[in-house]
């Protein structure tokens, strides 16, 4: 099997321009392919996790990627996917959040030795000069096709503006850029990019007379259709910083039943042949699933050593142990309490498990809350300094999130 036959099968593409040639070109490790990367964050996210791994899988089979990262359209915004127009934001925040991805995407991809490439669109976009533009490029694109492009129509409802129409435009001259440069024949996306990629090969095609393809991956979306990768507290971030590892694995091994083998099959490097086998396990057995899904992906973003920490903590949490040391913490001072006694509600957001006062407010009084294994239902419920007697208590929020609060 061809690593497009596997890609087929793990259910990740979308469209093609052309099946047959992309067939070929990968299965022969023919191609030389970008996927663009938006430095809206200091961090890469679950959102980019299919990505990844599809370079990761695409480079094992002797193909080239290519990471571009958007420093110039970040500049203008895409409005794929959007109602709303995005911030613009500056060079030097653009610059910064470069830096974080390029450390945080080595760990998928192998950059040595020239066997990928990381690119940042700034160098070309923010040298052109307009008029030049406008003759050579701006030629070659039909507004009338543009703005029945599904990106257009989403935003054409709430004020499309100028600045943001332009983007398919700079994304198709990048793929342009990237083809003579550096020979980029194919280009990966997301299925909300088919329109900005059409306008890539079309351009080469009219610009160079050359063939170019282009491929859209599946979004990973839940069983509600809805995008995976957010929850109370916001994006699941790769950033060990702002999604501990715990709270990483976690998330993954939280999933719905009916998401996990899906979630194996997309993002993972578990073979199709034990995810058959895992496919036939039912009821509470689904959890064996969910526990290699949690280990192999946080394996991959933080290492084996931070996957098996965050494993042996996840279990301790569901068995008779009493070892707490990879659970997630804080830590208190002692003047966060008065007369010797602390608040549930003021103890829930010195931990930040609650967004605000409101919402620890409605867990505490609908028994979603427990300290040292006690729930606890009165909001105006108090912890005493005695009960940290051992250095910490152990707070649980729902059935599935635990955390360790020490008094310092």
């Amino acid at each position: 099997m061809g690593v497009f036959e596997e890609l087929q099968e793990r259910g990740l593409i979308a469209q093609t321009t052309d099946e047959k040639e992309i067939r070929e070109l990968i299965n022969s490790g023919k191609a030389v392919f970008y996927i663009g990367f938006d430095p809206t964050a200091d961090s890469l996210h679950v959102g980019h996790f299919m990505a990844l791994s599809l370079m990761k899988r695409l480079q094992m089979a002797g193909n080239k990627p290519i990471a571009l990262i958007g420093g110039g359209t970040a500049m203008i915004g895409d409005p794929s996917g959007k109602t709303d127009m995005r911030k613009m934001m500056t060079q030097e925040t653009i610059q910064h959040n470069c830096e974080c991805f390029k450390k945080q995407m080595s760990r998928f991809i192998d950059f040595s030795d020239g066997k990928a490439m990381m690119v940042n669109n700034a160098d070309w976009l923010l040298q052109l000069n307009y008029v030049e533009l406008l003759r050579e490029v701006g030629a070659c694109f039909s507004v009338n096709r543009m703005l029945t492009a599904e990106c257009y129509k989403q935003r054409m409802e709430r004020g499309l503006s100028f600045l943001e129409f332009n983007y398919m435009i700079m994304q198709s001259y990048d793929f342009l850029s990237l083809y003579k440069r550096f020979g980029c024949n194919l280009q990966f996306g997301g299925d909300d990019q088919w329109s900005n990629m059409l306008g890539g090969t079309e351009l080469i095609r009219r610009k160079l007379g050359k063939d170019s393809y282009a491929m859209t991956i599946n979004l990973l979306l839940n069983s509600e259709g809805k995008k995976m990768g957010k929850t109370e507290k916001g994006a699941v971030w790769l950033d060990a910083e702002k999604t501990s590892p715990f709270e990483f694995f976690q998330y993954w091994r939280n999933v719905a039943d009916s998401d996990v083998i899906k979630c194996l099959k997309m993002l993972t490097f578990v073979s199709m042949e034990q995810i058959k086998e895992l496919e036939k396990l039912e009821g509470s057995e689904l959890n064996k699933a969910k526990e290699l899904l949690a280990f192999e992906l946080t394996k991959l973003v933080h290492g084996e050593e931070e996957a098996n920490k965050a494993l042996e903590g996840a279990r301790a949490l569901f068995s008779s142990k009493s070892d707490t040391n990879n659970m997630p913490s804080s830590e208190l001072d002692a003047t966060t309490f008065t007369d010797d006694k602390i608040g549930l509600i003021e103890l829930l957001s010195a931990t930040k498990l609650v967004p605000s006062k409101a919402e620890a407010r409605r867990l505490i009084q609908q028994g979603g809350i427990s300290v040292d294994d006690e729930k606890i239902t009165d909001v105006k419920a108090e912890i005493s300094k005695d009960s940290f007697a051992k250095g910490y208590v152990i707070i649980k929020k729902g059935k599935k999130v635990f955390h360790k609060a020490i008094l310092k």
